[in-house]
């Protein structure tokens, strides 16, 4: 753990530290070496050696959208979203034949999602900002995730309730059809009665109505996750300038059509590639993100229903789309991207090729899952002929809140300490500060049963080895018999001491929820509603885009 200088926001004092993600249990060695930038991952990054201005020129070089169409489709999507002055700027900005797009996005999740969301916008303003101070154009660009379709992923957020427990809510529209993107489902009259039900568990604060205002005013009946999604965060990020990009929208589907159309003539070089790039993974002991297969397509088939379904390469050559007898040759797909390529939807690998293509993006900034996409989806940008587009982790942080940093403090612990997970921990709280006596005792008694089993385990080596073997293993069940009574102990002194018990859940709810990091399962409404809209800058404040660690922030 390494302590930050303290940072002032506005009248507030907060303190920051930052961990290694060598620290945080469950990261791949992939995502590691690439936060440390190491030899191994360069030849999957190839992007990541190049200076961001020199890359700026060959974006600008490569890019072929018509700008001024590309605007106007920007601003018909932003004013339909309630977007503010700011966002209009820059998307006048972006009319300039010099100016890149910082980009991040992600599925558009029940109230915004996890709080990585939020995180990856800052961390795209930020940069934005940032450059802009150097005299480099770029405005901040949210790419919707809205043609995925996995309602599991979306249908489901996670707060901290009135006692600081989590609690999960959901909304599922009764007319809900599976298959379809999640800019395809649309809200009904029950969202009302979620966002009530959210409401009446989060404790009320000064904040709490104009909280709900502006998720009511988000998400209602008639509109789609997708845009109550985007309504919230231009709602968040009016001040920032935050442009909103629908994938879905059909006249952007229409300058996907040469992109498309290369893709499906290219996709056995490109699937072919990319399971040269899988092979070239595993090789550094590094799990590819994304299975491909030698049938793979790099699209899906949007349905006239709206569904989208995979499509799969048959032994004949023959393109299928699974689960339904409809099949395509390699010519019919060609004439499908060039005439009507809204019935395509790129895959996980395929999108940010496409995203890249449509903007003229200088950086991404993704988790590290995206990160782990680019390490293969590189080997698309060069059949394609694009410029290999640098991904950046976003920012990563975890907000304490006073009450439970005093426990922190009260029992000597660190964020990191908590890792061990919540039975450890309370076993350390209970022998040192609960009944040391007792602890004292258990101690000393399996010591001494040690040494005494120990002792006999050695006469019997050398009076009767025959028994010796018999003798470690009823020791080992011995001290067993031992730590279970130890542990049965812990909990009885917890469930004791209510106070403690009540602290520590609350302490693992809040900073590590499921046993993974907050900003993985939190949603931003939990501490929106405790701190308002001002959190959004305190989070924009603390984050540094050259900062490889995790950040916890202390409220």
């Amino acid at each position: 753990m390494n302590q930050k200088p303290k940072r002032v926001f506005g009248n507030e004092i907060f303190r920051q530290e930052t961990l290694r993600f060598e620290s945080v249990p469950h990261q791949s060695q992939l995502f590691l070496d690439f936060q440390a930038n190491s030899e191994k991952v360069k030849k999957f990054y190839p992007e990541k050696e190049t200076p961001l201005k020199n890359f700026a020129a060959q974006v600008l070089a490569n890019y072929k959208i018509d700008r001024q169409e590309l605007c106007e489709i920007l601003i018909e999507t932003n004013k339909s979203l309630g977007a503010g002055e700011k966002t209009f700027e820059n998307i006048e900005l972006l009319r300039e034949k010099d100016c890149l797009t910082v980009i991040t996005g992600q599925q558009a999740g029940l109230f915004s999602g996890a709080l990585y969301t939020i995180y990856k916008i800052v961390s795209a303003v930020k940069l934005a900002d940032d450059l802009r101070r150097q005299n480099v154009k770029v405005v901040p660009v949210f790419w919707i995730a809205e043609e995925d379709h996995d309602f599991e992923e979306v249908k489901r957020t996670f707060v901290l309730d009135k006692e600081g427990k989590l609690a999960a809510f959901e909304n599922v529209p009764r007319e809900y059809a599976e298959n379809l993107p999640v800019g395809f489902i649309k809200l009904d009259e029950t969202i009302g009665a979620t966002i009530e039900n959210l409401f009446k568990s989060l404790p009320h604060t000064q904040f709490t109505a104009e909280i709900k205002t502006i998720l009511t005013e988000s998400y209602r009946a008639g509109e789609t996750y997708s845009t109550s999604f985007a309504r919230l965060l231009v709602k968040l990020f009016a001040d920032y300038g935050l442009i909103i990009l629908s994938p879905l929208d059909e006249k952007l589907k229409k300058f996907c059509a040469p992109i498309f159309t290369e893709a499906v003539e290219k996709y056995d070089e490109i699937v072919s590639a990319l399971l040269d790039k899988n092979d070239e993974l595993k090789k550094e002991n590094y799990q590819p993100q994304v299975l491909v297969a030698k049938n793979s397509f790099p699209f899906f088939f949007q349905n006239p229903d709206g569904t989208r379904q995979a499509m799969r390469v048959a032994d004949d050559s023959k393109i299928k789309i699974q689960n339904l007898k409809t099949e395509f040759s390699k010519s019919d797909l060609i004439t499908t991207a060039k005439d009507t390529p809204q019935n395509l939807s790129p895959n996980a690998l395929m999108r940010p090729v496409v995203q890249d293509y449509l903007l003229p993006t200088l950086v991404y900034f993704g988790g590290a899952a995206e990160i782990a996409y680019f390490a293969q989806n590189s080997a698309i940008y060069k059949i394609l002929n694009r410029p290999v587009t640098p991904i950046r982790h976003r920012a990563s942080l975890t907000i304490v809140e006073a009450k439970h940093n005093r426990t922190l403090e009260r029992y000597n612990l660190t964020f990191k300490d908590l890792f061990g997970g919540e039975e450890q921990l309370r076993a350390e709280i209970v022998e040192k500060y609960l009944n040391r006596n007792t602890a004292q005792v258990f101690s000393e008694v399996e010591k001494s049963i040690y040494d005494q089993l120990n002792r006999l385990e050695k006469s019997l080596t050398d009076n009767e080895p025959t028994l010796a073997a018999n003798a470690t293993n009823r020791r080992k069940k011995v001290l067993w018999h031992i730590g279970a009574l130890r542990k049965k102990y812990h909990q009885a002194e917890i469930l004791k001491n209510d106070v403690v018990k009540r602290r520590i859940e609350r302490l693992f709810a809040a900073l590590l929820p499921g046993k993974a990091l907050q900003e993985r399962t939190l949603n931003v409404v939990t501490f929106l509603n405790l701190y308002g809209t001002n959190l959004i800058e305190w989070i924009y404040e603390a984050t540094e885009n050259d900062e490889k660690n995790h950040q916890i922030l202390y409220l």
